[in-house]
């Protein structure tokens, strides 16, 4: 027997679609108290997701939800003036593990000295580009090869060199091996960018150990990872997730 429809403009309009029963994410204050958190946690009726959130046992864990718990952790006024950065970046890509503090770069163009007391983070002023960014889960975070570059030149090797295994292996993250070398190598006066091209190497040696890569014109570093695409004439950073 066929459901009646509900006529046009009838008194009785269809039912919302239903929302989700229980959140995704739970936060201290949302909406349980720290300490009973840990107890749903101890109780097994709860997961500990990162350092202060928890999801329900069995939840997927998605570069979505991890993005949501970074930007939980961070004042709603701040929140829209930062990107998620390096090996923060790479742990909402699930390409490393959560670090201690967030890393949080801020746009050259936007005035820092309002953020300096932002806590449990540690921020980096930078120059963006508009393809060194994306939008995931309600937080700006800088887009794969950006944090490629930014882990190879700004991170010691113990950690660097598995979160950029991980970046690499995900063919969905677009970041390539010789792109990233090549970056690296446009990107002049930058301080420990031999150390970069180490780590590099301890990943590929064939493309970095016969010499630099001759490059025709030089990017200024700061000038973010869509100038060097520019320079070397590769469309790549052009797609978006």
């Amino acid at each position: 027997m066929a459901i009646p429809s509900v006529p046009a403009g009838s008194d009785h309009p269809a039912p919302a679609e239903a929302s989700p029963r229980f959140p995704e994410l739970y936060a201290p204050g949302m909406p349980f108290a720290s300490p009973e958190l840990q107890s749903l946690a101890a109780d097994g009726l709860l997961q500990r997701f990162h350092h202060r959130g928890y999801t329900l046992p069995g939840s997927p864990a998605s570069p979505q939800l991890r993005a949501r718990a970074a930007a939980g952790t961070i004042p709603a006024s701040v929140r829209q003036r930062v990107v998620a950065g390096r090996l923060t970046a790479a742990w909402i890509y699930g390409c490393a593990g959560e670090p201690d503090r967030l890393a949080l770069l801020v746009d050259a163009k936007r005035r820092v000295s309002s953020l300096r007391n932002t806590r449990g983070c540690t921020l980096h002023e930078v120059r963006l580009g508009p393809f060194d960014v994306v939008s995931i889960g309600g937080m700006m975070v800088s887009s794969p090869l950006r944090t490629a570059l930014d882990i190879a030149l700004h991170v010691d090797a113990e950690r660097a060199i598995p979160a950029l295994e991980n970046l690499l292996a995900r063919p969905e993250k677009d970041v390539r091996l010789r792109l990233l070398v090549l970056a690296v190598e446009a990107t002049p006066r930058v301080p420990h960018k031999k150390a970069a091209l180490e780590k590099l190497a301890a990943l590929a040696p064939a493309l970095v150990t016969g010499g630099p890569v001759d490059v025709e014109h030089s990017v200024d570093p700061a000038d973010g990872t869509q100038d060097v695409a520019e320079v070397l004439g590769v469309t790549h950073l052009k797609s978006e997730l």
